[in-house]
């Protein structure tokens, strides 16, 4: 079986293939970059002419016929004169020639070669640190598809010029292929953003702008329910809710270092004063000085603040995307301000919310250690042994809990490093989703300490919690994951009461009341349909229970219940007759809190 290693050298070797067989076909092509990516490849080209999702089946068959050819893959070191001769016209390569020559990194070439007899003819040559396969024969000519055709702005900057993206998927063989292409095509049937707008769940406006989400009142039902839960859980360790302006003086981002870092992706206000604001991208220094308000003795800590407040990021407008990526991004925010005895108490705290939180949908964990990239220390805050501190700590709680995990270099926060968690939808896609972050690093810069047992000034350590991070992309994954039919609890309607004829009206109204006051978000459908309409109307809307009531329900003081099937079919079954106070508490029941 192909490992994950040789997947990785087979993409990225289809995307010379694709760059050799563009060149071909359309001379005068300036060559981006090709990289792999999840799934797949990409190469991205500035061409002579358009193209469309229609020239891809010609571009894929050329791929596959070098394939055929049993082409090697032989890598060269060379200078960087070498290379400007040998890449002259190609801008975008000698671009970023000059870059690793100015860094003083090594420069090497990819060939790709066909041989005959003792001679090697070069089909295509790239500027590429590899690795590849060995010979077009590890390739699977089968297992690759090209897929479609996006624009994207050279480095990403839309100051740069707007080159055409080709996207191709690759595996170790067809089945594999065809497997994640299923998964596709079911994955644009639970699209969020088609979903969210049938559901009636939220909505873009022109006038407000892209990237900016209006949540309709099913859809902040929905948000409100998770928020709660959250609190319900953080509520029982201790934490206390805090409320912070959603705007800053810039002074408080160069103090915590997000300025140097983050400054072009913050949104800037000038005041008729003259005075520079920033609109928030993150909590955490706002609750620095929330903490910085006194002086606490060690005998008040843990402290711990939780905020579920909106932040603000200027992302490009290319890489907006539904509700996954987004301008306004509403944040479950907490922050511990603890002893360093009291850390692996604390971040044991958090993991159950984390586990209880996710367990409520099904979702399987597996954590991830996220690590600094100790070649390049400039990305970071602090000191090389502040990073070494905070990750043996994380290390020392993973290893108490019997856990061997993935450690992912160089994925740490700027600040620090932190545990993620991965979580696998229904359809087996992987996710990010909470976080919890060590930083030692944030109370040294604001000077953050507590009085110790000696009377001593001591620095804090500050935990960062973070359970749906974006409650924007967590419903986006919710969405997906059960294609709109969410559970009882969650629903923003959980029954729809449907009145066999004008009659029934008012005991329908009465039924209503009744399920209100007991806590049950309901409505009727008292439209001049007939009822099978109105049933299917509702399972259109993937609601979790229907209460029929008729003469026989009326007369009995019950409703008859049919319920939804679990999946994203939404039928309904008969579950028979009962009283609304039974119905109410079978609802109740399902509340994972």
């Amino acid at each position: 079986m192909t490992t994950q290693v040789n997947i990785d050298h087979i993409r990225h070797s289809l995307s010379h293939l694709l760059a050799a067989v563009v060149l071909k076909k359309y001379p005068g092509t300036k060559l981006g970059i090709g990289p792999t990516i999840e799934n797949g490849f990409y190469y991205d080209f500035l061409l002579p002419t358009p193209i469309s999702d229609a020239d891809l089946l010609d571009l894929q068959k050329e791929m596959r016929h070098l394939v055929a050819q049993k082409l090697d893959f032989t890598k060269e070191e060379i200078t960087a004169a070498k290379a400007k001769k040998l890449f002259a016209g190609q801008n975008f390569k000698l671009e970023l020639i000059e870059e690793l020559e100015e860094a003083k990194s090594l420069i090497s070439l990819y060939h790709t070669l066909r041989q005959a007899q003792d001679n090697a003819s070069d089909v295509f040559t790239d500027l590429c640190k590899g690795p590849h396969v060995k010979n077009t024969s590890e390739i699977n000519m089968e297992g690759f598809k090209l897929t479609h055709i996006a624009g994207a702005y050279w480095k990403g900057s839309e100051k740069n010029p707007m080159l055409t993206r080709i996207y191709g998927l690759a595996f170790a063989n067809k089945k594999e292929l065809d497997a994640h292409l299923l998964m596709l095509l079911e994955a644009k049937k639970r699209d969020h953003k088609k979903l969210g707008r049938e559901l009636d769940l939220f909505t873009f406006s022109e006038l407000v702008g892209p990237g900016l989400p209006l949540w309709t009142p099913k859809g902040t039902i929905m948000r409100d329910i998770l928020d709660n839960f959250i609190w319900q859980l953080r509520k029982k360790y201790g934490y206390e809710r805090v409320d912070i302006p959603h705007i800053t003086k810039k002074e408080l981002y160069e103090k915590s270092g997000h300025w140097q870092k983050f400054q072009n992706e913050l949104f800037k206000i000038i005041t008729r004063e003259g005075h520079l604001y920033a609109m928030k991208p993150m909590n955490c220094p706002h609750h620095t000085q929330i903490y910085a308000r006194k002086i606490w003795s060690y005998r008040e800590l843990p402290q711990r603040y939780a905020s579920t407040t909106k932040c603000y990021r200027d992302e490009q407008s290319g890489e907006l995307s539904g509700l996954s990526r987004v301008l306004a991004i509403t944040q479950d925010d907490a922050h511990v301000f603890c002893r360093d005895s009291q850390v692996k108490e604390e971040i044991l705290k958090i993991w159950d919310i984390i586990e209880t939180f996710y367990g409520a949908v099904g979702f399987t964990l597996t954590p991830r250690l996220s690590l600094h990239d100790p070649a390049k220390m400039e990305k970071y805050l602090g000191e090389e042994k502040v990073w070494q501190a905070a990750e043996n700590s994380l290390r020392e709680i993973l290893k108490e809990k019997g856990l061997v995990v993935n450690e992912a270099i160089g994925e740490a926060a700027f600040y620090g490093p932190k545990v993620d968690f991965m979580a696998k939808d229904s359809l087996n896609r992987e996710w990010q989703v909470a976080t919890i972050q060590l930083d030692m690093n944030l109370p040294e810069r604001f000077d953050l300490n507590c009085t110790n047992e000696k009377g001593e000034q001591e620095q804090v350590v500050m935990i960062h919690a973070a359970i749906m991070g974006s409650i924007e992309r967590y419903l986006s994954i919710l969405i997906e994951h059960y294609a709109g039919a969410f559970p009882a609890w969650l629903a923003p309607i959980q029954a729809m009461i449907l009145p066999i004829s004008e009659k029934h009206k008012k005991y329908s109204d009465a039924v209503l009341k009744d399920l209100i006051k007991q806590g049950i978000r309901v409505e009727i459908d008292g439209s001049n349909e007939t009822l099978g309409k109105r049933i299917r109307g509702s399972e259109m809307q993937k609601i979790p229970y229907i209460l029929v009531v008729g003469e026989q329900e009326e007369t009995n003081k019950t409703v008859a219940v049919r319920q939804r099937e679990k999946g994203p079919t939404a039928q309904a079954e008969n579950q028979g007759a009962m009283t609304t106070e039974a119905f109410a508490e079978m609802i109740k029941k399902q509340l994972p809190y």
